[in-house]
């Protein structure tokens, strides 16, 4: 295979529209409606449909299998009376509003809907009066019944105060369009009963609210701002000691008191650091902002509500601002000097949504165990002590919610000789299987499933069977159904499989030092074995097609959604710390690339700007964006010092070395904001500026900090003081590799001449700066599209551990309100078409491009855009690939593709099951398949973000 045929047919072709049903037309002719006022219209036989479909929905609702009755049978309907109505005429006339309306009724009761005849009838004639009558009166509103009490906390019963929930109700709907609290009220009203509780009520009006989503986004904040007076009720009565109700208006007085004793009640209880009380309470309390409790989306707060606030007794005692104001106290506690000023900055990035910490700093920062970073990265030696020392390790980092990537590579193969038992080894499986049972039974101290990733490099005798260990069938003592796995792929493994040659495996204790080589290098002593082997020195080994083993780990990616495929070399060879050590393997979700030894555990602090409130009309906000990453850095920075370690082994690597991880969100609603589609050139190039302004300005501000606190202690050596930055480094994975084998656009457009020269001479505060993180609740709690993904689906229903959550795209429902499209109709379309809009013919193209959701998308766009991004990053990104149709053929140019464009790492590989593709099949093609797998792999994803 030649080196241009590598990734052939894998360029980028476009979006991938669903299945589309052939719009229903008359066959010939043309045809014009007179309308009841004589005027005359186009036949339109989408207004058959639409009309139709309303009294369906009027009827039987949208709703799961309901959806997809109502779908077929209204197409099938139309087409009789299209076909009716012009078979006589088929080459054009006249028809009548009536006669129309006429077939359409005939056509339902023909059918045997006579419940949607009767509702159809009963619409006409109310149309009909409408019509006739000159005035009218809109009905008045059903009031309440005055029998209802409600049963209060300390077990009184009142009458239901009707009044207050108006109140809260048009206070909920206050500054929000095409949200109606009367609409919510007359929801709950029918839900509400006489001995219901308090909260009862409350939870009542919120999922009143909640079920309002699927047809207005802004619902969501109404549902949010009424489970925020729940929130302030419980939280104020237990720092009150007695029952307190307050509204938003009143926050603004309240806040700053509340602060101060919460921060000193939650110290007494021992849930925040007692050194938090050294702050100006008063003077924060002041500097918090009660309007942005209002941001929030509903599964962005109940999120925040049901797992990040404190809590003493199961009762919340922390309410939004506070829960930022504790983490700004918590990571400005390293400050020497004005820390109530760096506070309050750390504040207002986090509480803003222009950048959020990650999932372990916003649950630890301000506590008396703030163990804040994200994931650590472990070497497995090859001897028992060093194997249970591992795992061990493991245990601990878990307890206090890091996630876990392992490197295995170290130990011995299946049959590999023992020399101090004289015995075989049973090879790498049953470690792993004992690990994988660790990550279960150490479950993150009990907030959520432990996570854990094993790697394994590509010439491990014992490769095949690691290439397994997800699969349901099979000896399950040698299974890891709760491990994550991924491949460590040196590039001499993809040449040989470009060049269709055989591939040789080898048992680490025979060939060790393959282990911390990479590059020429790495090629040259794999080459050097193959020779002995070839010369009969005995080494343990076996020789396989490369072709045949790469499809093999394609089919398993496929089938069981892994082994994960990243690639050694790139890693390396653009490593900024190549002068002292090697980097073994990634994390838990792909995107960090650290040295790990047996003596050193590499650890991640991660945090994500949010891409979507750094864009105007005119695009980037580059001032805005440089203040952001400069504050950022510096809260990232401040992590590795405040950071409680498990293990020293983390702390002296991460003091040593002080890698952070400032990565991205919402480049999804950056698109949008932009009308940009995900699949086009416009978006790639987006990919390319926004993160080349992102690693300009975070290396910069590393700089800034080196100025202020020193360089990390080995700086010396690395490729930063020769001044070479991550761009520069293409070059050297372009030497090791040749020009042949890495398509890789380099252009720049800031002034990084300026900037290299500051980082040669200056130094810089990290050894590592940039990676993009999935941020799977990060931006559910700031109400983005996570991290660098395409949308999902436009209309989904999203579940987790805060419980399911239906998600409407509110861009979406923006633009076909414009439109005029936005009804109960479109709403039941776009439930039918699983959140899609390529198949409903009445929607724009412009939309259709805008809005296409990952599995209409070719993968291959993904990867060009992480390849952009890729030469700006000093570590990798979490790159998630969606195939809506996979075939083994696919699977091979795309992941041929993404090695071939220099990515570094990617992550799952997310199929669609049958389901999707065809309705009514429950079978599952792929084991990454709809929306309850990807809710699952978004918990995963947690631990990172």
């Amino acid at each position: 295979m030649r080196p241009e045929d590598f990734a052939a047919g894998s360029a980028p072709r476009g979006v991938h529209p669903a299945p589309a049903r052939p719009p229903v037309q008359p066959r010939t002719g043309r045809f014009v409606v007179i309308r009841r006022n004589g005027g005359q219209a186009p036949f339109d036989t989408s207004k058959i449909t639409v009309a139709m479909t309303k009294a369906f929905l009027g009827v039987e609702g949208g709703a799961g299998v309901a959806s997809s009755r109502i779908h077929e049978i209204v197409d099938r309907l139309t087409q009789q009376v299209v076909h009716a109505l012009t078979r006589r005429s088929p080459s054009g006339g006249v028809l009548h509003i009536e006669d129309i309306q006429d077939h359409v009724e005939l056509a339902l009761m023909r059918a045997g809907e006579q419940q949607v005849a009767r509702a159809y009838v009963i619409y006409r004639e109310q149309r009909a009066a409408r019509r006739a009558e000159t005035r009218g009166e809109q009905p008045a509103a059903p009031t309440p019944t005055s029998r209802i009490t409600v049963v209060h906390d300390d077990g009184s019963r009142k009458p239901l105060d009707i009044e207050r929930i108006e109140q809260l109700l048009t206070e909920a709907c206050s500054d929000l369009q095409d949200v109606d609290a009367g609409q919510v009220l007359a929801a709950a009203l029918p839900n509400l009963f006489d001995g219901i509780t308090e909260d009862g009520v409350a939870t009542t009006l919120v999922m009143s609210a909640r079920g309002l989503i699927e047809k207005e986004p802004d619902y969501s904040c109404v549902a949010a701002r009424l489970l925020l007076d729940v929130l302030r009720r419980e939280v104020l009565s237990a720092i009150a000691g007695q029952p307190v109700c307050c509204g938003q208006e009143e926050m603004a007085g309240r806040y700053p008191d509340y602060f101060a004793h919460y921060v000193q009640q939650a110290i007494a209880h021992q849930l925040l650091d007692p050194a938090l009380a050294d702050f100006d309470l008063a003077a924060l309390g002041r500097a918090l902002c009660p309007e942005r409790d209002l941001q929030f989306t509903y599964l962005g707060l109940q999120t925040l509500y049901d797992r990040y606030f404190v809590h003493h007794g199961g009762v919340r005692i922390e309410l939004p601002q506070a829960f930022f104001m504790r983490v700004a106290m918590g990571l400005a506690l390293q400050e020497k000097e004005d820390r109530e000023r760096h506070a309050r900055e750390f504040y207002d990035l986090l509480s803003s949504f222009d950048f959020m910490s990650s999932t372990p700093t916003l649950f630890n920062a301000g506590t008396p165990r703030p163990q804040l970073s994200s994931c650590y990265l472990t070497t497995v030696p090859d001897d028992l002590d060093g194997i249970f020392s591992a795992i061990r390790d493991d245990a601990l980092l878990s307890k206090y919610a890091g996630g876990l990537g392992n490197d295995w590579t170290q130990v011995r193969a299946l049959g590999a000789h023992i020399r101090g038992t004289n015995g075989k080894s049973q090879g790498v499986v049953p470690f792993l299987k004992v690990a994988n049972d660790t990550a279960v039974a150490v479950n993150q101290g009990g907030k959520r499933k432990g996570a854990m990733c094993a790697y394994l490099e590509t010439w491990h005798l014992d490769i095949e069977e690691f290439l397994e260990l997800r699969k349901n069938t099979g000896d399950d003592r040698r299974r890891t159904h709760d491990m994550n796995t991924a491949n460590w792929i040196p590039d001499l493994f993809m040449r040989r499989v470009a060049g269709e040659q055989d591939w040789t495996l080898f048992s680490p204790h025979e060939t060790a030092d393959l282990h911390d080589l990479y590059g020429p290098a790495f090629d040259a002593r794999y080459q050097e074995y193959e020779r002995r082997v070839q010369a009969g020195e005995g080494l343990q080994h076996k020789v396989v097609s490369a072709v045949e083993l790469w499809r093999k780990m394609l089919s398993m990616l496929f089938e069981t959604g892994h082994p994960w495929l990243t690639f050694k070399d790139p890693c390396n060879l653009r490593s900024p710390q190549a002068h002292v050590g090697v980097v073994h393997s990634s994390n838990l979700c792909t995107e960090i690339t650290l040295n790990t030894s047996d003596s050193e555990i590499a650890v991640c602090n991660l945090g994500s700007v949010n891409l979507a409130r750094h864009v105007d009309e005119n695009g980037l906000q580059l001032d805005k964006l440089q203040r952001t990453a400069d504050i950022a850095m510096r809260m990232l920075d401040n992590v590795i010092d405040y950071n409680y370690y498990a293990v020293p082994a983390a702390r002296e690597s991460n003091l040593r070395h002080r890698p952070l991880g400032l990565g991205i969100m919402g480049f999804q609603d950056a698109l949008y904001a932009l009308r940009i589609p995900y699949a086009s050139e416009e978006a790639v190039a987006f990919a390319d500026r926004s993160m080349e302004a992102i690693s300009y300005f975070a290396i910069q501000a590393s700089t800034l900090l080196a100025e202020e606190r020193g360089a990390y202690p080995s700086f010396e050596g690395s490729l930063w003081s020769q001044g070479v930055l991550p761009i520069d480094s293409i070059q050297r994975l372009a030497q090791a590799r040749g020009d042949q084998y890495l398509q890789l656009d380099d252009n720049q457009s800031m002034d990084w001449r300026t900037l290299r020269e500051r980082v040669r001479t200056v130094g810089m505060r990290n050894s590592n700066c940039l990676a993009i993180a999935p941020t799977a609740t990060i931006s559910n709690i700031c109400g983005v599209t996570q991290s660098i993904e395409p949308t999902y689906q436009n209309l989904y229903v999203k579940s987790n551990l805060s419980g399911e959550f239906t998600m409407t795209n509110p861009w979406l429902v923006r633009d076909l309100k414009a439109a005029g499209l936005w009804d109960e109709v479109m709403i039941n379309d776009l439930k039918y078409f699983d959140g899609s809009v390529q198949a409903i013919d009445r929607v724009p193209e412009e939309i259709k491009s805008l809005y296409a959701t990952a599995f209409e998308l070719d993968p291959c766009w993904l990867v060009e855009a992480g390849a952009r991004r890729q030469k700006w990053i000093d570590q990798s990104q979490s790159l998630n690939l969606y195939m809506a149709e996979a075939s083994g053929r696919k699977l091979d140019a795309l992941y041929r593709l993404a090695w071939l464009r220099g990515l570094k790492t990617t992550y799952y590989l997310r199929s669609l099951g049958a389901t999707h593709m065809e309705k009514g099949n429950e079978e599952q093609v792929g084991a990454t398949d709809d929306a309850a797998v990807c809710s699952l792999l978004d918990e995963d994803c947690e631990v990172c973000q």
